[in-house]
């Protein structure tokens, strides 16, 4: 076995995300086409990466049937163009698809079996929706192993307000709109368009093309939200405008061992410090993100008040709120989802790990004062992941 080396983030990029449904932009485009564009992308974007040293294709998917199935990660890499000598694999772990390819691809070139490595997710909901055609076991409702309605993610967010009083609607409808207006000030800067991969779209009407994420809406207000509805439970807390909306789109990484990294002449914009996942009673999954990040800093030696940056996955925003409260963190605090989050962009499932990656990437460029941060998210079915990163940007003035 080859001794332990550093691991670094390249570069990552995704699609624009697009609403799923009838309606979304992506309505007439294959879920497998997505994913091909962004890797075709993030290959453009590094061409001094030679694409036979490429040692494994990842891309994860949740629902992995008709144009998510045969394999993502192979059919994937094969259409883009990387030639045929060079592996590929899918994976599910639900929401952290992508983040935990990219974890396990760190893993392989950290101890030495890999050189380099492409990590992503893509999920098309408006064709593929969550849990469709799947045929849970009926010992775990029989032997009552899981509630029935475990599956049902929006009736886990209200469980979590049932959980913890304190975290109320109005807070919740907070957080979703203040995530809506930093999205809109980050597209503003020019922040968020830079790692997008525009897509060719076909519909009824013709041809296109995305360049911004469909499902932004910076016209939110606390009025407006305080009058949606809760579909999850009558006279319920979780709503439209406080949860992340049913999304297609994209997204890929290239990981690197550093000594790889600066032979071929690229640039390390993050170093993977370390990762974990944990499990959590699956009717309050959005706890995960919780004992997933005490076990991840605890393994890499450092607390919460080391990391200088959240990008924390806003599946429901009483999620978010779930983690930052029991780590003592204010809900304005300016270190989580500067520039907003999944309530805004769209959550598409397992592509949603690279995206928080990419945008704390582009976050460390610009924050020399920050030395850590973290990237973390909820799963479905009751687990979390959380990976640690380095920003090789850190000058040691100021900050974390």
């Amino acid at each position: 076995m080859a001794a332990m080396r550093e691991v670094v983030f390249v570069d990552g990029v995704r699609t624009p995300f697009g609403r799923a449904g009838d309606k979304g932009i992506y309505e007439g485009t294959r879920a497998d086409d997505l994913a091909v564009k962004a890797l075709q992308g993030l290959l453009e974007r590094n061409p001094q990466l030679p694409l036979d040293r490429i040692d494994d294709v990842g891309i994860a998917a949740t629902t992995q049937q008709g144009d998510q199935g045969l394999t993502l990660g192979r059919t994937v890499s094969m259409l883009a163009g990387i030639p045929v000598t060079v592996p590929g694999f899918a994976l599910d772990r639900m929401c952290a698809g992508a983040l935990t390819v990219a974890s396990f691809m760190g893993a392989a070139i950290g101890s030495g079996q890999y050189d380099v490595a492409i990590a992503g997710g893509v999920e098309h909901m408006g064709r593929h929706p969550i849990g469709l055609d799947a045929d849970p076991n009926p010992r775990f409702v029989a032997e009552k192993l899981v509630s029935p309605d475990a599956l049902n993610m929006g009736i886990t967010a209200e469980r979590l307000h049932d959980r913890f009083p304190e975290l109320t609607k109005e807070r919740s409808d907070r957080f979703g709109m203040l995530s809506q207006q930093k999205v809109q000030a980050a597209y503003e800067r020019g922040d968020i368009q830079a790692d997008l991969i525009p897509v060719a779209t076909r519909s009824e009407n013709g041809w296109g093309l995305a360049t911004e994420d469909q499902g932004r809406r910076p016209e939110t207000t606390m009025e407006g939200l305080a009058t949606l509805k809760t579909p999850f439970r009558p006279h319920g807390r979780v709503t439209a405008g406080n949860a992340s909306p049913l999304t297609d789109g994209a997204t890929v990484s290239l990981l690197a061992g550093a000594d790889t990294a600066k032979e071929l002449g690229l640039t390390a914009k993050m170093r993977l410090v370390g990762f974990a996942f944990a499990g959590v009673e699956p009717e309050v999954m959005g706890l995960g993100p919780v004992p997933s990040t005490e076990k991840a800093l605890k393994r890499a030696g450092l607390t919460i008040d080391d990391i200088g940056l959240f990008e924390l996955n806003e599946a429901f925003a009483v999620q978010v709120l779930s983690f930052t409260d029991h780590f003592g963190i204010a809900d304005d605090d300016p270190r989580v989802n500067p520039w907003g989050g999944a309530i805004a962009f769209g959550h598409p499932l397992a592509a949603s790990g690279v995206r928080l990656m990419t945008q704390l990437a582009r976050q460390f460029a610009q924050r020399p004062d920050v030395r850590y941060g973290v990237t973390a998210m909820c799963v479905g079915l009751g687990q979390g992941g959380t990976a640690i990163w380095e920003n090789p940007h850190f000058d040691g003035k100021k900050g974390k």
